[in-house]
């Protein structure tokens, strides 16, 4: 299903200003945005002192910040869909939303959306250069005249907020919470952790416990804070964290107070960090709750949304907030150092908010006649592990073929430092017929594509990535890796193995019955793999072009049952950038 704003046409006007995304390209992307926060690292109050000098020169004091009433949401795993559903809700309450999210999947203008939609063509013309002229006529020769691409979109996310008098601003975190230029904010209503992971290691550590603590680093004093389960170590550290943000005042009061004395009172403000309650506690003697968001794993984001939404309208003097029920007993987590959040009775603005929630790219499918292409730009171990449970439950789900002629194919692609021979291990047991490799790039040239330019990564440092993933895949087919790793390790009872029953009905499918014989194969963009993967059959991709053929014999003979199967099963992943780029060849009205 499409956003209403894609179906819709609600996202008008004429193309952004080429030379105004092209500037902000200019900027440096992502990698390098990453460079300069690891040498900054070391003295995170001089980054946020840099933040807040860009954001006085642009027009804006800190202070002005207050006024957008914000939602200030981290993690490693599920924190956009968390964003995405906490907004969502809050938009059923007739509340006019600002939403600030990334990375972008196809146009850079869905990082910044006004009541759950991109903003305009003209909108982001309008504020782009409003806010790079005040910053050109700032510029300090002592100091770097602008930020940062990141950096600068935060900066004109405020703007547009601000000036668009939104009720209120969610703002998802970029990279890991203390650091990151969003942290400026200083006073947000309520503060979110999502499911923390391993990712970023060389920027916030390599461990859970030390990416715990920059997570943490966004706890505010006096500003109440949620998390979902997570292991004990990295909650421990969280506690922590949000013990560390207690500050103490004294306040003087004259009114009332005889002969012109003064009355003193010392203050106390804490950050208080809460747990959510599974969702299931939620449904008990009530339906169970349809998510706009499909896998199980949503669940958890969708119990920390509805935390979220219900503390900002508490603390706002919102009325409809749900009444309150009694915790039950089964649902206390003994022995953890943080306390259960409550459960409440949800309204019908949460319920219809949870389902009408919508985030391109994530646990996405779109069936395309004999084809359906299955998104998610799952890219840290858990998340893959999450994906592919999500995969394999759906692809089963989907009417087989009479004749059983159905082809799998993988479309994978990962950035940055990850392990992807962790990650592609994992993806192993889904028995792909053919596994494709290809850079994040739509088309070899793209000059004519400035929202997916990116002036850091050469097409031949993209390739030879993923040539090195081609590789992997076939040596962990030769390994014929003995244990499907979605096999729950059975637990030792005096030193002997013991079998378990499998827990929930998400997390084992039974295998299909295939080798592990997967051809790899490797195409210079995303243009000429899907191509390949369609074989024509696609509506929105044209056929391969027969003179460019690929090279690899498994090329040709794989077309000829691509072409004659009746179903065709196609995993995107690996990575946002790689969705994206798919998403945008695949509904060219992404791109409108």
């Amino acid at each position: 299903m499409l956003p209403a704003w894609v179906t819709n046409g609600t996202a008008e006007g004429t193309e952004p200003d080429g030379d105004a995304i092209r500037m902000l390209n200019t900027l440096q992307t992502n990698a390098s945005y990453l460079e300069q926060v690891k040498r900054e690292r070391g003295d995170p109050q001089a980054q946020l002192e840099a933040m807040q000098g860009f954001l006085e020169r642009s027009g804006l004091k800190v202070e002005d910040l207050d006024r957008l009433n914000i939602i200030h949401v981290t993690g490693t795993k599920g924190k956009g869909s968390a964003c995405a559903f906490t907004e969502c809700i809050l938009r059923n309450y007739g509340l006019k939303t600002g939403f600030y999210s990334s990375p972008h999947l196809v146009q850079v203008r869905e990082r910044i959306r006004i009541n759950g939609q991109p903003i305009s063509k003209d909108l982001f013309n309008k504020y782009f250069w409003l806010v790079y002229n005040r910053l050109e006529e700032t510029k300090d020769p002592a100091h770097s005249s602008m930020p940062a691409y990141f950096r600068f979109l935060t900066i004109m996310a405020f703007h547009v907020f601000l000036q668009e008098k939104v009720d209120l601003a969610v703002v998802e975190v970029g990279i890991g919470g203390t650091y990151d230029c969003t942290n400026i904010v200083r006073a947000p209503v309520v503060c979110g952790v999502s499911s923390l992971g391993i990712d970023h290691t060389s920027i916030l550590g390599d461990t859970m416990e030390k990416i715990a603590w920059q997570k943490g680093g966004i706890f505010k004093p006096g500003v109440p804070a949620f998390t979902v389960v997570q292991p004990e170590r990295p909650l421990e550290v969280l506690r922590e964290r949000a013990q560390e943000r207690k500050v103490s005042c004294w306040w003087r009061f004259r009114w009332g107070v005889p002969h012109g004395g003064e009355l003193s009172l010392l203050l106390s403000l804490q950050c208080s960090l809460y747990l959510c309650p599974e969702l299931d506690d939620f449904e008990e003697g009530c339906q169970a709750l349809e998510l706009g968001l499909a896998g199980a794993h949503q669940r958890s984001n969708a119990a920390l949304a509805l935390q979220l939404a219900r503390t900002w309208l508490q603390r706002r003097g919102c009325q409809g907030l749900g009444e309150l029920k009694e915790v039950p007993p089964s649902s206390e987590l003994l022995g953890r150092p943080v306390p259960l959040a409550p459960v409440f009775r949800l309204t019908d603005a949460m319920i219809q908010g949870l389902r009408d929630t919508e985030w391109l790219g994530r646990t996405q499918v779109l069936s395309h006649g004999p084809v359906t292409w299955y998104l998610d730009g799952a890219h840290t171990t858990s998340s893959i592990q999450a994906c592919v449970r999500w995969f394999r439950q759906a692809a089963l789900n989907q009417d087989k073929p009479h004749d059983g002629s159905e082809v799998r194919v993988l479309l994978f692609n990962a950035t940055g430092d990850r392990d992807t021979a962790a990650l592609l291990k994992l993806l192993v047991p889904c028995h792909f017929d053919y596994a494709v490799f290809c850079p994040n790039f739509t088309e070899v040239s793209l000059a004519n594509n400035a929202d997916q330019q990116n002036f850091n990564v050469t097409l031949e440092n993209a390739l030879t990535r993923c040539l090195e993933n081609q590789q992997t895949w076939t040596r962990l087919l030769e390994e014929k890796v003995g244990q499907d790793p979605w096999l729950p390790s059975p637990p030792r009872v005096g030193g002997l193995l013991q079998p378990t029953p499998p827990r929930g009905s998400l997390l084992l499918v039974p295998p299909a019955p295939r080798p592990l014989n997967s051809p790899a194969l490797v195409f210079p963009c995303l243009a000429q793999a899907l191509r390949w993967v369609a074989q024509g059959r696609d509506p929105h991709l044209a056929a391969p072009v027969a003179s460019g053929a690929h090279p690899h014999p498994a090329a040709s003979s794989g077309a000829v049952l691509l072409r004659e199967a009746a179903a065709v099963r196609v995993l995107v992943t690996g990575s946002l950038h790689l969705v994206g780029g798919a998403l945008r060849l695949l509904v060219p009205a992404l791109s409108q």
